[in-house]
């Protein structure tokens, strides 16, 4: 006999495998004959109960005597399904002989466990599916089984059924190994780690057992957690410490002799309010670590009690600026204390700092620097602060600034000194600069034409008392034949000093009247053509985000008032004159981005005076000409980019004739004069901008600019004169030899004017070449 366990008192079981099998079939009939005969008082009919329902409410009737010695397997569920008003389905893999008997009468329930007992000790068990039962071997129940449990187990005895754990602490992959040697070969366990959850299948009386083992062991994890506040030190560095010590010194955490799972502790940092999260096992593990942290939270030494004083000296940045940024950083609220709590807060110290008070008149931690007013004045105002108003340090707040040593005096606890400290690490860094080639072209062309004939006669004697004149007159002053006859009417003289036509060829014809020579011819043709090519260069550098200025050109007066004062006999007159300057003028702020493109704000302005004043403004000073250009553009960096440009093309055709006379084909002429002009202007303007992040590239480009003024001042040395004794003007020295210079270093500026210019114009733009690769420039 093959027993898994111990079987209940009145039960004996036994399996004979040696008797033939129809001495077995003919036995069972007879134990089966003798069952039925001993059977009592039919039981009431029993109606499918609830799958989770307990047997003992299921199975209701007579005590019976079981006496099955060697009986077949078979047989013996074919009884009990008769005593239990059951029927029971027998697999035909389920073969064998069963004992079964009792000394005394058992009840239906205690019937069908013993028969559960035998079963199971033969490597069967019944699985009850849809209200029928089942007969199966063991290793086929977990799949057969219609019993699923959730939560308390409701059946006991040897039936297979499937239970699901829900596990509210502990996890459920960390109570497999446990209870799987607890579990039958042939039966399992899974854990479901999203429910958190454990399914077992095996018999009803072991999950029984497993379920109070499940929970005893799903139980909080114990222990109490506290916030420890710290006032001196800085959390991040005093949790390691703690930890470590906490846990008896080494990479093993110690156990705590009657402590619950012998659970270590654990110390975690809370940056914000430079606090240490400790959770302990026991409340004397937590009081032994509060004490240590109390002691290790200590001032440095030297320290006062409100706190130390520190100083850093800044390297790139500007003290007091970068004094107003942190206050405006660490000012959530507008009082004066505000600042100081602020940074406490949001620099991971303690929050319940405040500044020390302050021996001079109180002050918004976010006052103008240099100011002595009460009532401070606001982020954006000090960023407008001249320079000369931040000379002296400045005196709001617990972050001061000392102009003198560029120097920051920060008072705070050394927490919130370190959070200070690393913002102004990363503010006080080397910002790059920006070196902006510029060229401004422009190309005028104008072309003039004029074409006329202008005649005089006189009908008559110089005796007569009446004479006529014809003839035809274009043009005003003494520019026409007209007034250059008036002047010959004078005399000689007069007529040598006669203004004629200054432009062009003149051919006139005088004829003598009287005493008097006029002018009876006169004829005129011109043609000009005037071309202008102005080519401007301006460069400059500067910071990142700083606005940079260049201006070329001259200061010229302009007359905005005149008055004159009267006194007795004289008058004195008086002008008000403003001068500006006239010229070239580029301002620019660029802005690297992170990407490494350069966003800029551009005003470009190209001003001249005018040669000739406009009509009627003679008297009102110069006129000037003014080409301006203000725009936002973004570039990559070292690339050209295009601002703008003004292209003209004006054209002006007059035509002073007699009226037909003039449109006689051919003979018109004589009657006519005629004049054309055109004129062409091309106005560009480019930039390029070249980073430079360090000292490499800035040497890099300031040594290419100085050798390439250096060479433009040898090219222009005059020749020898022997005679004159004063040859060679002065030059720059050289820098560096020219053994150093490498293949790359020659000094190609973006307006050179000599091929090969990247950016040469020619005199026609519609021949330009295109823009060269500006990989080509210094970088």
């Amino acid at each position: 006999m093959k027993s898994n366990g111990p079987t209940p008192g009145p039960l004996r079981a036994g399996v004979s495998h040696g008797a033939a099998r129809v001495r077995r079939q003919r036995l069972a009939r007879r134990l089966l004959a003798g069952a039925l005969s001993l059977a009592l008082l039919p039981v009431p009919p029993v109606f499918a109960q609830d799958a989770t329902a307990p047997a003992s409410s299921k199975f209701r009737g007579q005590p019976v005597t079981l006496n099955f010695v060697n009986a077949d397997i078979e047989g013996v569920a074919r009884a009990m399904s008769a005593i239990l008003k059951q029927p029971f389905i027998v697999d035909p893999r389920v073969k064998g002989t069963i004992t079964l008997y009792s000394e005394q009468p058992l009840a239906p329930r205690d019937a069908y466990l013993n028969f559960l007992a035998a079963l199971r000790g033969l490597g069967f068990t019944v699985v009850e599916v849809g209200g029928l039962y089942k007969i199966v071997p063991e290793a086929d129940a977990k799949l057969q089984t219609g019993t699923v449990s959730i939560g308390e187990v409701g059946r006991r005895g040897d039936q297979i059924i499937t239970q699901v754990f829900r596990l509210s602490n502990e996890n459920a992959n960390n109570l497999v190994p446990v209870l799987r040697p607890l579990i039958s070969p042939n039966n399992t366990i899974n854990a479901n780690p999203s429910s958190n959850s454990l399914v077992i299948t095996d018999y009803a009386d072991n999950l029984a057992r497993i379920a109070k083992i499940i929970a005893a062991m799903d139980v909080p994890a114990s222990g109490d957690i506290e916030v420890i506040p710290l006032q001196h030190a800085a959390a991040a560095d005093l949790q390691p410490l703690v930890q470590r010590l906490a846990d008896g010194g080494s990479a093993t955490p110690a156990p705590v002799p009657g402590a619950v799972g012998n659970q270590a502790s654990t110390v975690m940092v809370e940056q914000r309010s430079n606090s240490l999260i400790v959770r302990a096992s026991t409340p004397a593990r937590m009081a032994s670590i509060r004490a240590l942290v109390a002691k290790l939270d200590q001032p440095a030494a030297g320290a006062g009690g409100s706190g130390n004083i520190w100083v850093v000296y800044l390297k790139n940045a500007d003290a007091a600026k970068l004094a107003t940024v942190l206050r405006a950083a660490y000012q959530p609220g507008g009082s004066g204390q505000g600042g100081g709590q602020g940074a406490a807060a949001g620099g991971g110290g303690n929050s319940t700092y405040t500044p020390p008070a302050q021996t001079s008149t109180p002050q918004s931690p976010i006052s103008s620097t240099g100011s002595s007013s009460s009532t401070g004045s606001t982020a954006s105002a000090q960023s407008t602060t001249p320079v000369a108003q931040a000379a002296s340090p400045s005196t709001g707040g617990f972050i001061q600034a000392d102009p003198a040593t560029n120097s920051l005096i920060i008072t705070a606890p050394e927490p919130v000194y370190r959070q200070l400290r690393a913002v102004i690490d990363r503010l006080d860094t080397r910002r790059a600069q920006v070196y902006i080639e510029s060229m401004i072209v422009e190309v005028d062309a104008d072309k003039t034409g004029e074409l006329g004939i202008q005649w005089q006669s006189i009908i008559g004697n110089s005796g007569d008392r009446n004479i006529i004149g014809l003839g035809t007159n274009f043009g005003t002053g003494t520019d026409n034949i007209l007034g250059a006859t008036q002047l010959a009417l004078a005399g000689s003289t007069a007529l040598a000093t006669a203004t004629l036509p200054s432009n062009g060829l003149n051919i006139g014809l005088a004829t003598k009247f009287g005493t008097h020579y006029t002018l009876g011819l006169l004829a005129q043709a011109l043609q000009s053509v005037a071309g202008t090519n102005i080519l401007s260069t301006p460069n400059l550098v500067t910071l990142d985000n700083e606005e940079a200025k260049i201006v070329v050109g001259q200061n010229v007066p302009f007359v905005t008032g005149q008055y004159t004062t009267s006194t007795i006999g004289t008058s004195s007159p008086f002008q008000t004159i403003e001068r500006q300057d006239v010229g070239t003028t580029l301002r620019i702020k660029p802005q690297i981005g992170a990407n490494g493109t350069i966003r800029m704000i551009v005003y470009q302005e190209s001003s001249s005076v005018a040669a000739t004043a406009a009509v009627g403004t003679a008297n009102a000073g110069p006129t000037t000409n003014k080409r301006s250009i203000e725009s936002t553009v973004t570039v990559d960096d070292g690339q050209i980019i295009v601002l703008g440009g003004l292209i003209e093309d004006n054209y002006t055709d007059n035509h002073a004739k007699v009226p037909l006379l003039g449109d006689i084909p051919y003979l018109g002429a004589l009657f006519r004069s005629d004049s054309r002009v055109r004129k062409k202007t091309n106005l560009m303007v480019f930039l390029r901008p070249i980073v430079m992040r360090d000292a490499a590239d800035t040497s890099r480009v300031s040594l290419d600019r100085y050798d390439y003024i250096r060479g433009e001042q040898q090219n222009a040395q005059p020749p020898q004169n022997s005679v004159i004794g004063i040859n060679g003007s002065p030059t720059l020295p050289p820098i560096r030899p020219e053994s150093a210079k490498g293949p790359n270093d020659v000094p190609r500026p973006l307006g050179d004017m000599t091929p090969p210019s990247p950016m040469m114009v020619p005199s026609d733009p519609a021949s330009a070449p295109p823009l060269s690769d500006p990989a080509s420039a210094p970088r």
